[in-house]
């Protein structure tokens, strides 16, 4: 374990040495982020003059999920995203041999190798909204108290589990690579499942085959339960067991089938010398 923790120092020292090098790229990430998040806030600022609530989701209300979305987001794409769409190069050129020689474990090693500083400003402004969304709601005073600091708590294990189940969606489309050759759908996918997590799964009632679309996205394919549960459960207080269950299944079973995907797909690697 201190070994990896030690690697894991290494990673982040040279992504800040790395950022620190090229500064302008993290002012003009900050800025073009910031822009985007503007823009989303501005589109629901005026759908909420009109009317007073989203299918049960107030204004401040709906701006805690928005910031929880974009929270879970920034993670994964500063964390993992960079990681899991180079994979495809590491087998076209031959590099990854020299990361299966290496004393350590390769998916670590591939998951965590390439880290982007400047993605980390859309966590700060994840965390700015959310304050401004809970100063809307009022609800410092609750969660000050023992049972909102539970919340509090929960909240933030809640988002770790949006965040494995992203990232073990990740390492299994990264590791088809090895079956398919080179892999440049990692961004696509990330890019179509966001946009249909953006909004609570309460938005999809009364659609057609809403019942259908809401049980697989919920239980079979829970894109939308990770990453409502956590926002309702800070925003309204909603604490549902059979939610709370289902994220962190939703999480444990993503690690593991990806894990198990991912050590599969070694095994039918060849090698650039074979």
């Amino acid at each position: 374990m201190t070994r990896y923790v030690v690697i894991l120092a290494a990673f982040v020292r040279n992504a800040v040495t790395r950022e620190l090098s090229f500064r302008a790229n993290f002012l003009i990430t900050a800025v073009t982020r910031g822009m985007y998040l503007f823009t989303q806030l501005f589109l629901f600022e005026v759908i909420y003059r009109n009317v007073g609530d989203l299918r049960g989701w107030s204004r401040e209300e709906y701006f805690a999920f928005m910031a929880t979305g974009l929270l879970v987001n920034s993670l994964v794409e500063a964390l993992f995203m960079p990681n899991c769409a180079h994979f495809s190069e590491l087998i076209r050129k031959g590099d990854l041999d020299f990361v299966l020689v290496k004393p350590a474990d390769p998916q670590f090693l591939i998951s965590f190798e390439r880290l982007e500083v400047a993605l980390f400003s859309q966590t700060l402004l994840a965390f700015g909204l959310l304050a401004y969304a809970l100063n809307g709601l009022d609800a410092w005073p609750a969660l000050a108290t023992a049972e909102g600091l539970v919340r509090v708590g929960l909240y933030f294990v809640l988002v770790g589990c949006a965040v494995a189940f992203f990232y073990g969606l990740m390492i299994v489309l990264a590791a088809t690579s090895v079956h398919f050759g080179r892999n440049q759908s990692v961004y696509d996918f990330w890019f179509y499942v966001t946009v249909f997590a953006r909004y609570p799964r309460d938005v999809y009632r009364g659609l057609p085959l809403s019942d259908l679309v809401l049980f697989g996205c919920s239980y079979v394919f829970p894109v939308l339960l990770v990453v409502t549960t956590p926002a309702a459960t800070l925003a309204k207080g909603a604490t549902e067991p059979a939610f709370l269950a289902m994220c962190l299944l939703a999480a444990a079973g993503s690690l593991v089938g990806s894990r198990a995907v991912f050590l599969w797909s070694l095994r039918h690697y060849r090698s650039a010398s074979s």
